[in-house]
């Protein structure tokens, strides 16, 4: 199952990848800008990272993964996903959009597609989310 999953990333890469996971660091770098935007850059590497390789990650609510809620779960979580959304989320889900629909075109370009759809909902509210292994690989 793991090469299956490599043959797919390295399309991925190829195909759309490169392109968005460099739209979260571009994003990422410029939240570092100031000093408030820190924690905000840091996410973007992150999921940029999960946007270059998504097959084999998916990305889950911390408040789920560990069973109790943080600053990132609670309301000042909601509150920095607002702000996110208004500054940069809709951006990078109208760009992981666009690419899902250019998958969706062709039959072959489905899972990637599938994937766009899902950094996209990402996109627009990140604070409160962590990356984790697949569990369907079992």
């Amino acid at each position: 199952m793991s090469a299956l999953r490599l043959i797919f990333n390295i399309a991925w890469f190829l195909l759309g990848g490169l392109v968005m996971g460099l739209a979260w660091w571009l994003v990422g770098l410029l939240c570092f800008i100031s000093i408030i935007g820190i924690p905000f850059g840091r996410a973007c590497f992150v999921i940029g990272e999960l946007a270059f390789w998504p097959f084999g990650q998916e990305h889950v609510s911390r408040n789920e993964l560990y069973g109790r809620e943080d600053i990132g779960t609670g309301p000042l979580g909601f509150m920095g996903n607002v702000v996110w959304f208004l500054l940069f989320g809709i951006w990078l889900a109208i760009g992981h959009l666009v690419h899902a629909v250019g998958c969706f075109v062709t039959i072959i370009g489905i899972p990637f597609g599938i994937q766009h759809i899902k950094l996209a909902l990402l996109s627009l509210t990140p604070i409160g989310k962590t990356i984790v292994n697949s569990r369907a690989s079992a």
